[in-house]
């Protein structure tokens, strides 16, 4: 196998390149795990600017794959970390480094496990997350990290376009939910533009879109956990058809418990939860009675 670097696309990946690699190593990418593997050396030094990783960054890279993306970020980054669950791409992926960036190799880590069971990265503190995230884990994955890692300031992740605007939406939109509210919980949200089908093997059945999250500059103002926040947020949308006077009795203990929250929050009883956003919610949280029922689901459990 050569993994000399070809012209077109510098020390990058390119299609030639992603096909002998994963034909080397015997990877047939799965839905299972969501695997698309970016071939356009264009796409990823597009995703690299759009993110603005610069010299001063410690990017963590979620699913990492052959490395297409993890080679333009080591251009750009200090360093790069890279978690990857699948054990046959961890373990190939530091010799691809080392033959197409060998100077950088020592600017890059590996981390062979599942994102969602990640507490801590070697090296300096995260600055940045930048990733192609498997579209059947993208959401919890996307909370998981932003709630562990505090010292990611900013955040660009490539997603299935459906979930690229479910997290941007705005309270009022059709598509506003639970993954909307609680990446807003920790950032500034934004679409951050798309991406074609054909930049991937296998070509996915569903478009794809860039989401940029800036690190809010302080956090929300609120006297409730963030765990009592997110819980009023999955008991309004458990139910979202449902007014916010029903769809909260489970979890203020009755329904008459749950207006007498939402007046004191300011909140109309007959609002729905799609209208109200992350600080209404949290409002809502700090008005909770004594007899109220506890959230069940934890801060990073969203669905998308």
């Amino acid at each position: 196998m050569s993994n000399s670097p070809t012209d077109e696309s510098g020390p990058l990946l390119g299609p030639a390149d992603i096909r002998e690699l994963a034909a080397a190593l015997g990877v047939r990418p799965t839905k299972q795990r969501g695997q698309n593997f970016v071939i356009d050396a264009n796409t990823v030094r597009r995703i690299v600017r759009t993110a603005d990783v610069g010299p001063d960054d410690v990017v963590v890279e979620v699913g990492p794959g052959l490395g297409s993306l993890t080679l333009a970020l080591l251009e750009a980054a200090d360093r790069v970390i890279a978690v990857e669950i699948d054990e046959v791409l961890a373990a190939a992926l530091p010799d691809t480094v080392a033959a197409r960036l060998p100077g950088r190799a020592d600017h890059f880590a590996l981390v062979h496990s599942d994102a969602m069971h990640v507490t801590e990265l070697p090296g300096p503190a995260p600055t940045a997350l930048v990733a192609n995230l498997p579209y059947n884990v993208a959401v919890p994955v996307l909370l998981h990290m932003l709630a562990t890692f505090p010292s990611i300031d900013r955040t660009l992740v490539m997603v299935q376009s459906e979930v690229a605007d479910r997290l941007a939406a705005r309270p009022g939109n059709k598509v506003y939910g639970v993954p909307s509210v609680k990446a807003n919980w920790y950032a500034e949200v934004k679409r951050a533009g798309a991406i074609g089908r054909n930049v991937f093997w296998p070509a996915p059945n569903v478009d794809s879109g860039l989401v940029s999250l800036v690190r809010r500059d302080k956090p929300i103002e609120t006297s409730a956990s963030r765990d009592e926040v997110f819980a009023v947020v999955d008991a309004a949308f458990a139910q979202r058809r449902k007014t916010l006077r029903a769809a909260l009795s489970g979890w203020a203990g009755s329904a008459a418990a749950a207006e007498a929250a939402l007046v004191a929050a300011g909140v109309s009883p007959q609002a729905r939860g799609e209208a109200l956003t992350v600080e209404e919610f949290a409002r809502i949280a700090e008005h909770k009675g004594p007899g109220g029922m506890p959230g069940i689901r934890q801060s990073g459990g969203a669905a998308a």
